[in-house]
């Protein structure tokens, strides 16, 4: 049964014309707004706003309250409206597989060591696709635009899963945007397989990956993984530094390498967890360079805080993220993401991004203010991501919106928002999140 939030949708989103009224909309997700709007927005940055959908698109963007009270509309009483989140960073590919295979002690080696053993005994085509899929159903449901997902790329296992991701793909176009990233380790560039892997990846559309690594031959394998990538003309996205190791300085590396190939592609580094650790100059150091390298940042604050500074009886002192407020005031691109579900790396989740901001924003202190950090949810994944038509709100995008009834942050941060309304193109998406009992037949 609808919920009445829901219900006051039904009717007006059957309609080819009408108007969300009295709208909370993050400042930052608006797009060129006009400056009645602009310099109405409070102290935490939400402006008031009325928006017009004609034909699953957004024709208006007008102050709050001026919109004509006739015609077809739904009166938000000041709940938020935001863009469809993108999820930037995950592994559809070992996602749900916990029930079967857990992580014996948390560790980060104990989550390598799991899923090794389930990749090896487990994943043929039909379990990798049931997962994959029952992740795609939840990241919809909730609400995502687009995922990208990184695909273990080991030996056979490359032919199992790239087939599979691009089957997906085009099954989910027109509900979820798919990207995949080919991940091995950066040495697996040093040999012949490394080539092999650069071509599956360019044949299947995918983005160039690995998971680097403090090692002697380091700098050679990331001239290598840009060289294939400028070959193929393919982004890259790094596995970065996923340790509390403060002599892991491999982000240092990849900046370095990207300046002396001046690669003219997109850069992503995930996790640098280990930035975290470094002292603070050569720490910011560091900083400037990939600054200077137009590399982009994600962290996984869930799954990070889950791994990172575990040990038996003994609490974690620090949080495992990385330095995102000295990223972004060097204007590096910086993001959120949710990173593993229900695996080995992280026995929780739900490919919620909505759950991804709210944690990442008590865990990483992203407000007082809360500035423009809901782009590290939307906007600026979009944009790595090269999805133009998502992430924000403006007149003539697309209306891939989800309305909440919660109005102020706090509100917004201190609830799941499991009543959010999610519109697609303007149309009340009844999508429901999968129940756990399909994915029982993996586990017999």
């Amino acid at each position: 049964m609808l919920s009445r939030f829901h219900a006051t949708f039904a009717g007006a989103s059957h309609g080819a014309k009408f108007w969300l009224k009295k709208a909370l909309v993050p400042l930052c997700l608006l797009e060129d707004p006009p400056s009645e709007i602009t310099a109405g927005a409070d102290a935490d940055g939400l402006a008031f706003v009325d928006l017009r959908i004609e034909h699953g698109r957004i024709s208006a963007v007008v102050p709050g309250g001026t919109a004509p009270c006739c015609g077809p509309g739904v009166n938000l009483e000041r709940g938020q409206v935001w863009p469809c989140p993108v999820d930037l960073h995950t592994h559809l590919d070992k996602g749900h597989i916990w029930p079967r295979q857990e992580n014996p002690d948390g560790t980060f080696i104990g989550a390598l060591a799991a899923v090794a053993l389930d990749r090896e005994a487990r994943w043929n085509a039909r379990d990798v696709a049931a997962r994959m899929e029952f992740g795609l159903k939840c990241s919809y449901a909730h609400g995502t635009r687009a995922v990208r997902t990184h695909l273990d790329s080991i030996g056979k296992q490359a032919e199992i899963s790239w087939p599979v991701f691009a089957d997906l793909r085009d099954r989910w176009e027109g509900r979820i945007t798919l990207q995949a990233v080919s991940l091995v380790m950066s040495k697996t560039y040093l040999t012949d397989e490394g080539d092999r892997i650069a071509c599956l990846t360019a044949r299947h559309g995918g983005v160039l990956g690995c998971v680097t690594g403090m090692s002697p031959r380091l700098d050679e394998a990331l001239d290598r993984v840009f060289t294939l990538a400028t070959d193929h003309g393919l982004d890259v996205d790094f596995h970065v530094d996923e340790t509390d190791d403060p002599c892991a300085v491999s982000l240092r590396h990849i900046a370095e390498a990207a300046l002396r190939s001046r690669f003219k592609g997109r850069i992503l580094c995930g996790h640098c967890c280990s930035l975290a650790t470094h002292e603070p100059e050569p720490a910011l150091r560091t900083l400037d360079l990939v600054a200077e390298a137009g590399i982009a940042v994600v962290t996984l604050p869930m799954c990070n805080l889950y791994l990172q500074d575990r040990a038996p009886g003994r609490t974690p002192r620090w949080r495992g993220v990385t330095l995102l407020h000295e990223m972004r005031a060097r204007g590096i691109p910086v993001a959120v993401a949710s990173d593993n579900c229900r695996d080995p790396f992280y026995g929780y989740g739900d490919h919620d991004m909505v759950e991804v901001y709210r944690e990442a924003t008590r865990i990483l202190h992203l407000d007082r203010p809360f500035g423009d950090w809901p782009r590290a949810a939307t906007a600026t994944p979009a944009r790595i991501m090269g999805l133009d038509d998502a992430g924000l709100i403006g007149v003539g995008r697309v209306a891939d919106l989800v309305v909440f009834r919660a109005r102020g942050f706090s509100e917004l941060l201190s609830r799941p928002q499991s009543d959010r309304v999610v519109l697609r193109a303007g149309m009340l998406l009844d999508a429901k999140v999968p129940d756990y009992r399909e994915l029982d037949g993996l586990f017999e």
